[in-house]
């Protein structure tokens, strides 16, 4: 349980810097990207593809997962569209690769959440594309040039890693191993990325002033119904297939700074809000698990 006391510290205090020296710090978010990669280069050096085995449960996950993003955002964009795509990330991102750490921790099954965590990231890496694409943000390009655009840095990011692994323990496994046994380095870099991610969402509201106030308020808050929700489905429906805690997890535990940087820069100014609440709610709700 220390590790997961430590984790708590760490993120309100990276959230705060963050929002003290968001000036300086936000002219850094050029990083995020790099550091997004390295992350789940370490995190994926963990993974023994030979323990991976998909269930029904990472099925019903997975649609909740892609579908129920999308018709969050489809009555949300009618009903309050200000808060739509903030509220659509916080469902569309994909497992935390340190949800499986959190699983182990409650006494869950890792292996389980290890594979839909694999099946989580890879589904957004196809998906988020496309999502973007039909959202429409850029007018100056076409649908298929930014469907292009979007899917060329979103695979670097999220399937490059991997390959990466694979090609590290086929031909220099030595530094796979070693890479493998720094798993402490993916913590240090996550608080680092939350910290330059936190502090460009500062200067947006700072710079943008009373305008979106209101409608940040309303996503912050909206948020945590999003959070819970999830989490209580996926330890529904993980308990009637024998996998609580890794259901919840799966569903529940995001990750928020892959969400943010995604939302940054394919989405409305205002959508990171909705990930970056999330990382405080989803905290809140493992501290009570």
């Amino acid at each position: 349980m220390q590790l997961k006391n430590i984790r708590s510290y760490m993120m309100p205090v990276s959230m705060t810097i963050g929002i003290i020296f968001s000036l300086p710090l936000s002219k850094f978010s050029f990083i995020t990207t790099y550091l997004i990669f390295v992350m789940l280069l370490i995190s994926y050096t963990n993974i023994s593809l030979k323990d991976v085995r998909f269930k029904i449960l990472h099925l019903y996950l997975l649609c909740i997962q892609l579908f129920g993003s999308i018709i969050l955002y489809t009555i949300l964009r009618y009903a309050a569209p200000d808060i739509a795509q903030g509220a659509m990330m916080c469902v569309l991102a994909p497992t935390a690769t340190s949800a499986v750490v959190i699983t182990g921790m409650l006494g869950g099954n890792t292996a389980s959440l290890t594979a839909y965590s694999l099946l989580s990231n890879f589904a957004v890496a196809i998906s988020a594309p496309i999502f973007f694409s039909l959202l429409g943000n850029n007018p100056d390009i076409t649908f298929f040039d930014e469907l292009f655009l979007i899917a060329r840095q979103v695979f670097v990011i999220l399937l490059l890693p991997f390959v990466l692994s694979i090609i590290l323990k086929a031909i220099f496994p030595v530094v796979h191993q070693k890479i493998r046994k720094a798993q402490w380095i993916s913590f240090v870099l996550w608080n680092v990325a939350l910290t330059v991610v936190t502090a460009k969402i500062v200067q947006f509201l700072w710079i943008e002033g009373r305008a979106h106030f209101d409608t940040a308020i309303v996503l912050f808050f909206f948020v945590s119904l999003v959070c819970a929700f999830q989490f209580y489905i996926g330890r529904k429906l993980g308990k009637h297939y024998g996998d609580t805690i890794a259901g919840g997890q799966g569903l529940g535990q995001k990750n928020t700074v892959l969400s943010i940087w995604m939302a940054q820069s394919y989405l409305d100014p205002i959508s990171p809000i909705g990930p970056g609440a999330y990382i405080l709610w989803q905290n809140i709700i493992n501290s009570y698990l």
